[in-house]
């Protein structure tokens, strides 16, 4: 499952509480900034920390935020036909005093950082009836500065945009006119290098960037068949759009050797890297997560382990070389993308600092690695796993398992565990949860049906986590939703669709797949709650702080007579900064929130007017300005029934 493509039953839509005039502030300030104000990547920081420095807003006056402006794009668009539904996901970057975001329909805004003013944008015109997997969705733009070029000129510093139609534009920072100096009068097409077929490929993450080069990834639907795109990852000069090097995931199956029959047999493609990848400027690498090789549910025609599908791999800036890679799960049959991004930080091991990448994945595993070898800082261990009883299937007979940190979801479900908030409720979960296959995580696909815990929403999703490096504590937002999926034989696959679900064609394969979340008949999830938890990992000793449920789903599927106990599904990242606190959104009662890192009290809540399926940001305006936090309100594009909106809303203090 690529970005957020979680389908769920919805009855109502959810409340959201309207931001009134009455709250509005002033905020007239005439900002100089300097780079601890600012907030220049996606992550932050080029390797995606989400860390921020600033104080001034911290754990005694967090109370006290109020909205100080809200800026509306315009841009809401619902399913019909063959339009596709919007979500609006940015993380907006600021850089010299102009904050920059991206629209569901790939318009590029530049905003003054005290007001919200536009102060110009740029549409590419996308088409929108293009067959997009996860709707109407961007995450953000990314920057460079041109130090060849002078300051004034034109395209001294450039932002860069993926779109969902497949282009790669630069545009000048000051003005949003397209580079006429890159690619073809400011953009380069990112479908007709490789041939992919119109809505094969589509971008919904911002591009990475390191010295002078521009590296993007590529997001491919799962399980529409076999031979899939490849997830090809590539990198293109800054300044003229020409491509420098390009890197398959999933080259020619190694374990076929010389065997005629079994290379023939070598049928895949995907393994995308969809996902936000990080940078490190010192060591020249891009660090790229994949996700699973097509089809999801069926490898019986990509034998082997499907190396680098569901990695994080370390690539050389300069020329796309392998420096190192890890795969996370061997031949994937669940959907277990590497969806998180990796994050890069440094740990203190035995009085020891060692520079790391940290690697989530949708199994609710963490991987710490060294940062220069990709060895495992805390140990990995090989454990076995349960065999497949599909015809043609040869799962992996182990996968990997780290020891430490400890696993920060379920990852078993049995017919005891089923929750419902009525006693129908659990005995139609229980009676579900006895018909699978069911031995855990792990436990491959079957033609009976077979349970996934965690499901193929995770886990850990593309929302990622936060790293506070005063106090070594990594804040993860993780799932816990089983999932139950089932392999129909090709010849019962074009009747045996009248269950409600996912379906997916797997052509050239034996069979077609069909998924669903586990959800009673009141819409909640069969598993028992907390079904969304904020977790606090000490990275020194790879055990968790503290662990809080997050949200509520108490209005999920219209209103419930009883109490739900809190803790929702998530899509939408953390933040930490050095006042102390945790800032997330991302939950379906549409709330935005504040945590004590320390000990993961909430200390503030606000209404937002539809759910923040987006990671804030904070920024400064000026040594003797005001902190701000910014979040994009629009809702999730595959919860249907949702409320959606078209507000990006800043906080600050009054």
């Amino acid at each position: 499952m690529k970005p957020g493509a979680a389908r769920w039953k919805r009855k109502t839509s959810i409340l959201a509480a309207c931001l009134t005039a009455s709250f509005l502030l002033s905020a007239r300030e005439a900002p100089a900034q300097d780079a601890k104000d600012a907030w220049p990547y996606y992550g932050h920081d080029a390797g995606g920390m989400r860390y921020s420095p600033l104080t001034q807003i911290n754990r005694d006056n967090v109370s006290k935020l109020k909205v100080a402006w809200v800026f509306h794009t315009g841009e809401v668009q619902e399913s019909n036909g063959d339009k596709k539904r919007s979500g609006f996901e940015t993380t907006p970057i600021l850089v010299d005093t102009t904050l920059y975001i991206t629209t569901p329909f790939n318009r590029v805004i530049a905003l003054d950082p005290a007001t919200g003013k536009q102060r110009w944008a740029y549409d590419p015109l996308i088409d929108r009836t293009l067959d997009y997997g996860d709707g109407l969705v961007n995450r953000g733009a990314s920057t460079w500065l041109d130090s060849s070029r002078a300051a004034g000129k034109p395209c001294h510093r450039r932002i860069f945009e993926a779109t969902q139609d497949a282009r790669l534009i630069a545009l000048d920072a000051a003005t949003g006119k397209p580079c006429a100096d890159f690619g073809n009068g400011g953009q380069v097409s990112l479908r007709e290098v490789r041939g992919y077929l119109a809505g094969w490929y589509h971008m919904t993450s911002p591009p990475a960037v390191i010295d002078d080069i521009v590296v993007v990834g590529s997001a491919i639907d799962d399980n529409h068949q076999v031979d899939m795109p490849a997830g090809v990852v590539r990198a293109f000069d800054a300044r003229s759009g020409a491509l420098r090097w390009s890197w398959d995931p999933i080259p020619r199956n190694p374990a076929a050797g010389d065997d005629t029959k079994l290379t023939n047999a070598w049928r895949s493609g995907a393994a995308n890297a969809w996902s936000i990848m990080t940078v490190d400027l010192e060591r020249d690498l891009v660090f790229v997560p994949t996700g699973s090789a097509s089809p999801d549910y069926y490898g019986g025609l990509r034998l082997g382990d499907n190396k680098w599908a569901n990695s994080v791999v370390a690539l050389h800036a300069k020329t796309g070389r392998i420096a190192w890679g890890f795969q996370l799960v061997h031949h994937d049959l669940w959907d277990y993308d590497t969806a998180s991004p990796p994050l890069l930080a440094t740990l203190t091991r035995d009085g020891k600092k060692i520079p790391v990448v940290i690697q989530g994945n949708k199994t609710g595993f963490l991987f710490v690695l060294d940062r220069d070898t990709g060895e495992p800082v805390f140990p990995v261990e090989e454990r076995a796993v349960p065999k497949s009883d599909v015809p043609g299937e040869r799962a992996s007979p182990t996968q990997p398992f780290p020891v430490a940190p400890p696993a920060l979801v379920p990852q078993r479900l049995t017919a005891d565990d089923a929750w419902g908030p009525t006693p129908g409720d659990r005995e139609t979960c229980r009676n579900w949860i006895k018909g699978y296959r069911n031995e855990g995580i792990f436990t491959p696909p079957s033609i009976q049906g077979t349970l996934a815990v965690p499901g193929n929403l995770g886990g850990l999703t593309w929302s990622g986590y936060a790293f506070d490096p005063q106090r070594s504590l990594l804040v993860v937002n993780t799932n816990n939703i089983a999932a139950r999926v089932r392999l129909i034989p090709r010849d019962r696959v074009p009747s045996d669709n009248d269950e409600d679900g996912d379906y997916g064609p797997q052509r050239g394969s034996p069979y077609g797949m069909l998924r669903r979340f586990l959800q009673s008949p009141s819409d909640l999830p069969c598993s028992a709650p907390p079904w969304g938890t904020l977790a606090a990992v000490d990275m020194t000793d790879g055990k968790i702080r503290w662990q809080v449920p997050l949200g509520t789903m108490q209005d999920f599927g219209g209103a419930h007579a009883s109490p739900i106990p809190p803790g929702s599904i998530s899509l939408g990242g953390p933040i930490a900064t050095a006042g102390g606190l945790i800032f997330i959104a991302g939950t379906t009662d549409s709330a935005i929130r504040a945590f004590n890192v320390e000990t993961g009290k909430e200390l503030w809540k606000w209404q937002l007017p539809a759910s923040g399926n987006a990671t804030p940001m904070t920024y400064r305006l000026g040594a003797a300005g005001k902190q701000y936090l910014v979040i994009a309100a629009g809702g999730h594009p595959k919860i249907t029934e949702e409320s959606l909106s078209d507000a990006l809303v800043a906080f600050t203090l009054p």
